[in-house]
This record gives structure tokens, sequence and C-alpha cells, in this order.
């Protein structure tokens, strides 16, 4: 596990989202898992503006987001399916058809874990998986429980997440589930790069880096990848 500590979220971003470019220069048909919230803002922030200056295309580009809630409707503002488009996706010249989510919604859940589990396989796998973490050490939304998750599930988000999260539901009520990438479709990713800032984060980024590796703290398993590197703000690097 490679940790880069930087001053501040811009520096992350800047440093990040460079990264990103290149790679999609680089290898122009790559898949990238995604995330959503507000720790990736800067990086995609730069990733529009290198793309809107004419230094890469997303044509070719396939995605997978890590989750969505459930019991929302995709256009809801506060979906999942939204923020990606707001941030992201409507400023690309990305594909509608190569942009990929769990559907919150389904009928069925376990139809909906095989389907796309088997996407992501059709497509080759993820290349570059972009993970945040929770304060309580989850990543995607794998809470902290008796045992890792394999492939995409529904779960019930603890009352930790749902007060972290509630803060953009300012008008309704917030989901107490959703539809999550499992923690083993994670670390089938190639490579994995994961986000923390703020003082907030650095008990979590603490047990994931120097930690025994347990559910009861999700992102710990990421010591099991061969390639994670792990950006960092002061704040969330100080108890290293």
């Amino acid at each position: 596990m490679k940790v880069i500590t930087l001053e501040n979220a811009a520096q992350i971003g800047e440093q990040l989202g460079r990264f990103y470019v290149d790679f999609v220069k680089e290898h122009p048909s790559c898949v990238l898992g995604l995330a959503t919230g507000a720790t990736p803002l800067p990086t995609y922030q730069y990733i529009v503006k290198a793309y809107e200056a004419g230094e890469v295309s997303f044509a070719d580009v396939t995605t997978f987001n890590l989750d969505e809630y459930c019991d929302l409707p995709k256009d809801n503002k506060n979906s999942y399916y939204t923020f990606m488009q707001e941030n992201l996706f409507k400023h690309l010249d990305i594909k509608a058809e190569n942009v990929n989510f769990l559907d919150g919604n389904a009928a069925d859940y376990e139809a909906e874990s095989r389907r796309y589990a088997q996407a992501i396989q059709a497509a080759g796998g993820i290349d570059v998986q972009f993970l945040g973490i929770g304060r309580n050490g989850h990543i995607a939304f794998n809470e902290p429980s008796d045992a890792f998750t394999d492939e995409a599930f529904r779960v019930a988000l603890t009352q930790s997440t749902i007060d972290a999260n509630s803060i953009y539901f300012d008008d309704a009520p917030m989901p107490h589930y959703a539809m999550t990438m499992g923690i083993g479709s994670i670390l089938r990713s190639k490579k994995i790069v994961l986000v923390a800032t703020g003082a907030s984060k650095a008990q979590a980024v603490k047990g994931m880096i120097e930690g025994a590796v347990t559910p009861q703290l999700p992102a710990s398993v990421l010591q099991q990848h061969a390639d994670v590197t792990v950006y960092l703000d002061k704040e969330a690097a100080s108890l290293l």
C-alpha cells in the first residue's frame, strides 16, 4: 500500500486528476470504477478542465459506479446517477451506453447483483477503482460486519453513514438502504486509489493502514491488494 500525503484536498485533486488524464490517454478504452460524494469532486473537476482544454477524450472509456441508493428515483437530485451526471459525465464525451450503475430500485436484488458482476466481467474487469473511506471504515457502502462481502448486494446503512450523508437530503429523508459493490468485486480491480481528507477520517485511515485486517473495518482489507495508492491530506494522516 503506497501512501501519498499532500497539503489539502485541492492538491490531491490535482495530482490524482493528472493521474487519471494520463491513464486515459495511455489506455483510451480503459474501465474505471468511480465513487461519489465530496471526496472525488476535486479530481473530477480537474478531469473536466483537462477535457475542456482538449487534452483527453473519454469516448471509449467504460465506467462502473460503486453504489446507488435504494427507494430513490434515478433522476432524483440526490441519486448517485444524478450526482455523476452533474459533476462529471455531462461535461465529457463519454457514451451513455458505457456508463454503468447498480439499480437501487431493482425488483430482484440478487439478479441485479449477478447482472452487474457479469457486466464488469464482460468489460474486461475494472482497471482503476476510485474509493473514499467512511468514518467507520466503510468502502463503497460495505459497512462494518462479521464477514467480508463478495459481489454487489443490498445493504442496510448504519446510523453513522446516515448521519454523515443526511446533510445532502435537506428536503427529504435519506434512504436507509443502498445497492453496493461488494468487497470481493472491489478487490478484483487491477489498481485501487483511495482518497481521505479531514480529521474525521484520521482514525479510520490509521486502522486501514496500520490495524488488523477485519470486516469490522472494511477498508483494512485493502492491505491484501497488490496495487493500492492512498492519497491523504495532513489531517487525515495525522494519526499515522
